[in-house]
C-alpha cells in the first residue's frame, strides 16, 4: 500500500474517530487540552505506524487503544510526581477495545464533549468554535471561514475557552436536565455547522464530506432522544434528516456537483424524509414557540414533498423565510430568502435584495453571495455581469468542485453573443 493511500484513509478515519477519542480522553484525564494533545500524538503515531504496516483491520479500535495507553502513561507520570489526584488507574492494554463497547459509548462520549465545550462559563461564539474543532476535526482556518472572522481571532477564542474550562475544573459529564437549557443552543449550532461542513465542504477537492454529515445526523438523533421535549432540538433533527436524504443525488458518478433543481429526486432517501417529517410533526405537537431550525426544516419539507422542481411550493418556502428573517435577520438568511423571492416575484426584485447585501458588505468574501448574484443576472440575461459574478464566486470558493461548477456557469454566460450580453433588460 502506498503512503498517500494510507494518509487518505487515516484522514477519513480520523474525521470519524477523533471526537469519541478526545471525549474519552477528557473523561479519563479531566483536562481538555491534555486530551487534545494526546489525541494528536495518537494521530501522529498512526501515521508513522500505518505507513510501515498498513491500515489495521479495526482502525478505530487501534486508535482508541493507543490513545488510552498514552493517557494512562501520562496519568502514571503525573502520579509519580504527586500531581494526579487519581487513586487507581485503568490497566493499559495492547488489545483493541471491543467494537460493541465502542459503539455503545461513542454517542455518549461525543455528547459529553459537546456539552462541556458549551458550558455557560464560555462565550457563545467560543463554545461553538471549540466544539467544531474537537468534534469535527475542522481546522481553525475552516472554522474561521464558517464564521467569516479572521483566523487569529478564532484561534484566540479557542485558546481562552480551553484555559477557562481547565481553571474551572468542569466535570466531564452530561449536565443534569435543569442545566442543559443554558448550553443547548450552542450544541445545536455546532451540530448544524458540522453538518454544513460535510454538505458543502469549505475546502478540498470533494464537493461533500458525507462522513461529517452522518456524524452530525447521529448527534442530532442522540440529542433528540435525550431532550425529546424541545422544539428546536426536534427541528434540527428534522432538518438534517431532510438534508441528508439528498446526499446520494448531489453528485454524479464522477463526483461532480448536481444542484438541487437538477437532481434526480428518485435518488432521495425516502426513509430519511419520513424521519424528517416525523421529527417535524413531533415538534409541532409540542405547541411551543417555533424557532429557526423548525422553520428551516419546514423549507426542506417543501422540497421533500415536491416530486419535481415544477411542483415546489415556492410561496410556502418564501413564507417560511419571511418568518425566519424575523427571528434570525442575518445576511445569510436574507440571501437565501432572495432565492425564494426570485421564484415567487421574479429575479428583478430578488436582485434588489442581493445588491443591498453587496452594499452592506459583510458577505463581500462569501462565495454564495456572488453565485446568487450571477444566477439572478443570468436569468435577467445580463450575461457579461453574470459571468463576472460567477468567476468571482469561483475565485472566493476554497472547494475545488464548487469552483469548477461556478467557472462552468461563468463560461456558459460568456458563450452568448456580445449583443445579447450587452443589451439592457427592462
Amino acid at each position: 500500500m502506498t503512503h498517500p493511500t494510507v494518509n487518505q484513509r487515516l484522514e477519513a478515519i480520523w474525521h470519524l474517530e477523533s471526537a469519541p477519542i478526545t471525549g474519552y480522553l477528557t473523561r479519563l484525564l479531566g483536562d481538555l487540552s491534555e486530551a487534545e494533545d494526546i489525541a494528536q500524538d495518537t494521530l501522529m503515531a498512526a501515521l508513522e505506524h500505518w505507513q510501515q504496516t498498513g491500515v489495521p483491520t479495526n482502525p478505530g479500535g487501534w486508535l482508541m487503544t493507543t490513545a488510552r495507553n498514552k493517557a494512562i502513561d501520562r496519568l502514571r507520570q503525573l502520579q509519580r510526581h504527586g500531581v494526579s489526584q487519581t487513586d487507581s488507574l485503568p490497566e493499559a492494554s495492547e488489545e483493541f477495545l471491543p467494537e460493541s463497547l465502542r459503539d455503545s459509548e461513542v454517542g455518549d462520549e461525543v455528547l459529553r464533549l459537546m456539552f462541556i465545550c458549551c458550558h455557560p462559563l464560555l462565550a457563545p461564539d467560543a463554545r461553538v468554535a471549540l466544539v467544531l474543532k474537537l468534534v469535527s476535526g475542522l481546522t481553525v482556518a475552516d472554522i474561521a471561514r464558517a464564521y467569516l472572522v479572521p483566523e487569529a481571532t478564532l484561534a484566540q477564542r479557542i485558546t481562552r475557552a480551553k484555559r477557562t474550562l481547565k481553571t474551572a475544573r468542569i466535570a466531564f459529564e452530561l449536565p443534569p436536565a435543569k442545566e442543559r437549557q443554558a448550553r443547548i443552543q450552542s450544541v445545536l449550532e455546532a451540530i448544524y455547522l458540522l453538518f454544513n461542513e460535510g454538505y458543502v465542504a469549505t475546502q478540498g477537492t470533494d464537493w461533500m464530506q458525507p462522513a461529517l454529515c452522518h456524524q452530525a445526523l447521529r448527534l442530532a438523533r442522540s440529542l433528540a432522544a435525550l431532550v425529546p421535549d424541545d422544539t428546536e432540538v426536534l427541528g434540527l433533527a428534522s432538518l438534517l434528516e431532510f438534508q441528508a436524504s439528498r446526499l446520494n443525488a448531489r453528485v454524479d458518478q464522477q463526483g461532480q456537483p448536481i444542484l438541487l433543481m437538477e437532481q434526480n429526486r428518485t435518488h432521495w432517501d425516502s426513509l430519511l424524509m419520513r424521519r424528517g417529517h416525523n421529527y417535524l410533526d413531533q415538534a409541532f405537537r409540542l405547541e411551543s414557540a417555533i424557532g429557526s431550525y423548525c422553520l428551516q426544516a419546514g423549507i426542506a419539507a417543501c422540497h421533500a414533498v415536491a416530486s419535481s422542481p415544477a411542483e415546489t411550493s415556492w410561496e410556502d418556502i418564501l413564507g417560511f423565510y419571511d418568518a425566519l428573517v424575523q427571528i434570525q435577520p442575518t445576511p445569510v438568511v436574507r440571501l437565501n430568502r432572495a432565492l425564494a423571492l426570485a421564484e415567487v416575484e421574479g429575479p428583478e426584485l430578488a436582485l434588489t435584495e442581493v445588491e443591498y447585501l453587496i452594499k452592506e458588505g459583510s458577505l463581500s468574501q462569501f462565495a454564495p453571495l456572488h453565485a446568487t448574484l450571477g444566477d439572478l443576472l443570468q436569468r435577467l440575461k445580463h450575461f457579461a455581469k453574470a459571468e463576472a459574478a460567477f468567476l468571482r464566486a469561483a475565485e472566493l470558493s476554497s472547494n475545488q468542485a464548487e469552483s469548477q461548477i461556478l467557472r462552468k456557469r461563468g463560461l456558459a454566460c460568456a458563450t452568448h453573443s456580445p449583443q445579447d450580453r450587452n443589451s439592457p433588460q427592462h
